[in-house]
């Protein structure tokens, strides 16, 4: 239905007719009944529990875990470019630059994720432009102090033999 005023400006009214619910319907018992039902059907499946220290889970390769730096002949990959600083919505990642004489021109001297920030997004890997940071397939972070969760460059780098499925799953995907 369109009202006009006969005044320059228009405005136009609109009326929308909602389906009357019947009774069932108004009090949700339907819905509740067909939740109940979908419960018991799970209710009712066989478990399936792993024995987790004795039983590892070998995660896929798109899993992401705790981010790595990729350690290329000895030497990270990383130019220090700072992307991945700048797009980590938990400003989990400091980087800090120099310059170098070799081929890339720019290394970090200091690089830090605290990884009781770190959400595990994987935004970082996304931005990196040298494939520098990957999310490995450790899942396990154990701190007995908070500084402990603070990993620098000792406990990031990785080679890229250890990194090999991830980084084939990250080229395939791109």
């Amino acid at each position: 239905m369109r009202e006009t005023t006969g005044n320059t400006s228009e405005k136009a009214v609109f009326q929308v007719r909602r389906k009357d619910l019947s009774f069932w319907q108004r009090t949700y018992i339907p819905e509740i009944v067909k939740g109940m039902v979908l419960t018991m059907r799970h209710f009712f499946r066989p478990k399936f529990t792993r024995q987790y220290p004795e039983e590892r889970w070998n995660p896929p390769s798109s899993f992401r875990g705790r981010p790595v730096l990729v350690e290329e002949h000895g030497v990270e990959r990383c130019v220090a470019c700072g992307l991945c600083a700048r797009v980590c919505p938990a400003l989990a990642i400091e980087v800090q630059a120099s310059e170098t004489e070799h081929e890339k021109e720019r290394y970090p001297v200091k690089f830090e994720i605290n990884m009781l920030r770190c959400i595990f997004c994987g935004f970082c890997e996304e931005a990196c432009p040298e494939e520098a940071i990957v999310m490995s397939d450790e899942y396990e972070l154990v701190f007995e102090k908070v500084e402990d969760a603070i990993y620098g460059k000792d406990r990031l780098l990785m080679s890229t033999d250890r990194l090999k499925p991830r980084l084939e799953f990250l080229r395939q995907s791109r």
